[in-house]
């Protein structure tokens, strides 16, 4: 399992939210790619970016700060927020982005999910959101009737790298990530999954890792933050 230290953006600076309220954030660091290259320096192998003020907007918002981490650092990275056109996935990946992540348009545009991934072969993720078992849109703003696993099924053919699965009710929130939804997911497709949401611990981690399903990796941020997940342990768990 790869562990991604993530970085989410708003107004230039790397925060967390709570439950992906924009009104309940907590600045980290004031300096985006500084906090990248301490997770790099830790020996992180990938990097997890979320432009916050991108995903509402529909259009990327926090650039500068990517473009600095890209140049900074030499692990791959992925990107999700605002990202909803061929010509921006484009422009992403033409900058040394490894991994576009699309949620919003996975829901309201799939053709725009297979072309780009047939187009950028191993490029490009999918990013679900849930509350209560729903696909949530637009920052995580607006509910939908939409299944995860419906969601999921229907980019089984269409080449997409991951799936990243974020319950939003644990993101944040340091209770532990929702595992039996994450491995469902999992067991369900034959994407690979992500999870992310409320990983806190390396008991969390090691819960991940042994559940029933073969998880690519899993997402923190908070937890990597306030130190309550040691980054250099949680890669030695994940090894093991």
């Amino acid at each position: 399992m790869i562990l991604y230290p993530a970085i989410d953006l708003k107004d230039g600076n790397a925060v967390r939210l709570l439950h992906g309220d924009m009104d309940k954030e907590t600045v980290f660091n004031e300096n985006p790619a500084a906090q990248a290259m301490e997770f790099v320096n830790a020996g992180c192998e990938w990097l997890h970016l979320v432009d916050l003020n991108g995903a509402f907007a529909g259009e990327p918002v926090n650039a500068a700060p990517v473009e600095e981490i890209l140049k900074q650092t030499n692990v791959p990275a992925q990107l999700g927020g605002g990202i909803r056109d061929m010509a921006t996935i484009a422009r992403w990946i033409d900058k040394g982005l490894s991994r576009v992540i699309l949620g919003t348009v996975a829901v309201e545009n799939p053709d725009l999910v297979r072309e780009a991934a047939k187009e950028f072969p191993g490029k490009v993720a999918v990013g679900i959101d849930a509350r209560n078992g729903k696909v949530a849109t637009k920052g995580w703003a607006e509910e939908t009737d939409v299944i995860v696993t419906d969601l999921a099924k229907s980019f089984e053919d269409a080449g997409v790298a991951a799936i990243i699965y974020t319950d939003i009710m644990r993101d944040g929130a340091m209770k532990g990530p929702n595992v039996e939804a994450t491995a469902a997911l999992a067991q369900a497709v034959s994407i690979p999954v992500i999870a992310s949401g409320g990983v806190s611990s390396l008991e969390d981690l090691q819960a991940l890792k042994d559940c029933d399903a073969a998880l690519n990796g899993a997402i923190s941020g908070r937890a990597l933050y306030d130190g309550a997940i040691d980054l250099a342990e949680a890669l030695k768990v994940l090894k093991a």
